[in-house]
């Protein structure tokens, strides 16, 4: 029987696997912002104009001179003539001299001679054209400048930045129809096994349906990339290497799920080293679920080889092929949601390896809890009942019940 190769350390394992990656973005390309949710920026933008670019209103009520309501209050007013309503949508058709105001909505542009809006709340009518000024207002007040949100050639966005409904709503405010983005890259799916069935087939005796191919590939378009599926692939060494081998040249990443531990029908290490230098980096990593997981680079494309069980695949493609797809776009992955809450029970650790323990949330009336859901790696309803994820270092024995601890949303 072969050994697994020496257990890298995790953190160690991903470093060594980027450091034989290429840098940053690779191929560009030109997309409508309004399809470019959650691309990579490939270029920097900076803003052609300011925005607001005219001053506006914060409030409803009326434009003035500040100089005119110095003073003012319930028992003194101050008296203005409204020499006019200002519509939305239209260029300022009045200026406001001395003793003057004129009628303005939020949002609306500040006509020429005012420097300040007073709320309408501060204000009360005398006549058809005539209002007290019941609060003094300074020069500025209630009134977005030109250029507060940004200043024309300011740079907003670097390369790099991911594209998330705010930005995209930036990008369109300053007129930016078009951005350039990092190609999405193409991730190869492939699943070996003799015994697995397509999940449309009731397995038979001894068979299990493929889901690895459809959870791994919802992981790869949460993170920017485009599943390319390969289908079953049958335990046979060249038959699986014919088939990675088209994947590797079609495709910008390969998975290989299954056939990466120690057993004598375990293939895919070979399988790799045979698709380009410098190959197999990692077999073997000290993560519970995952232990398994091979690492690869073959003539500069990331290969991976993952574990069967749908649990450790999952596992292993969030904090190893998920980082890398960001990487390969010229990005820093997200940063996860978490949230902190009590264990309601102990979680042993994982016996010389990390041990990424499933939670679900339960809110009581003193605070929130997080309830383990233990159960092996090819359990997939154990991710399915599951919130979150406690992580459980490297050489820490357990994690004791009641401990306020740090969970990872999923």
């Amino acid at each position: 029987m072969k050994q697994l190769l020496t257990l890298t350390p995790r953190l160690e394992a991903m470093q060594r696997l980027l450091a034989a990656l290429p840098e940053g973005a690779g191929v560009r390309e030109v997309c409508a912002t309004e399809e470019a949710l959650n691309r990579v920026l490939a270029e920097p933008i900076t803003a052609p104009h300011p925005l607001p670019h005219f001053a506006r209103s914060t409030v409803d009520g009326y434009a003035v001179q500040a100089a005119d309501t110095v003073g003012a209050g319930e028992s003194l007013p101050a008296y203005l003539d409204v020499v006019g309503e200002l519509r939305m949508g239209q260029a300022p058709e009045l200026d406001v001299g001395p003793g003057q105001a004129a009628l303005i909505h939020t949002g609306g542009a500040l006509p020429a001679g005012a420097d300040a809006v007073v709320m309408v709340e501060r204000t009360q009518q005398t006549g058809s054209q005539d209002i007290e000024v019941l609060r003094a207002v300074a020069s500025g007040e209630n009134v977005i400048p030109v250029g507060e949100d940004v200043k024309t050639g300011e740079r907003v966005m670097d390369t790099g930045h991911r594209l998330r409904a705010a930005e995209l709503g930036g990008l369109m405010a300053l007129g930016i129809t078009e951005v350039c983005v990092a190609r999405q890259p193409r991730v190869a799916i492939i699943s070996t096994g003799d015994e697995l069935a397509p999940p449309n087939v009731m397995p038979g005796m001894n068979q299990v349906r493929d889901i690895n191919t459809t959870t791994i590939s919802a992981a790869i378009q949460s993170a920017g990339g485009v599943p390319y599926r390969c289908g079953i692939v049958r335990d046979d060494a060249e038959t699986l290497f014919q088939v990675a081998r088209r994947a590797h040249q079609e495709a910008d990443a390969v998975i290989i799920t299954a056939g990466s531990s120690v057993s004598a029908r375990d293939i895919t290490a070979d399988v790799i080293e045979r698709l380009g230098k410098p190959g197999v980096l990692v077999h073997g990593v000290p993560v519970k679920p995952g232990k398994p997981s091979i690492l690869a680079v073959c003539d500069g494309k990331p290969v991976f080889g993952l574990p069967g069980n749908p649990v450790s695949a999952l596992n292993t493609t969030r904090i190893f092929v998920v980082p890398v797809l960001w990487h390969l776009q010229g990005a820093v992955p997200p940063r996860r949601g978490s949230v902190q809450a009590r264990l309601s029970e102990n979680v042993p650790g994982a016996g010389g390896r990390e041990l990424f323990a499933t939670v679900r949330l339960e809110t009581r009336d003193d605070g929130l809890w997080a309830i383990p859901i233990f159960g092996e790696s090819n359990l997939i309803f154990t991710l399915v009942r599951g919130e979150g994820v406690v992580h459980v270092p490297l050489g820490v024995t357990g994690l004791p019940k009641g401990i306020v601890v740090d969970v990872e949303l999923i």
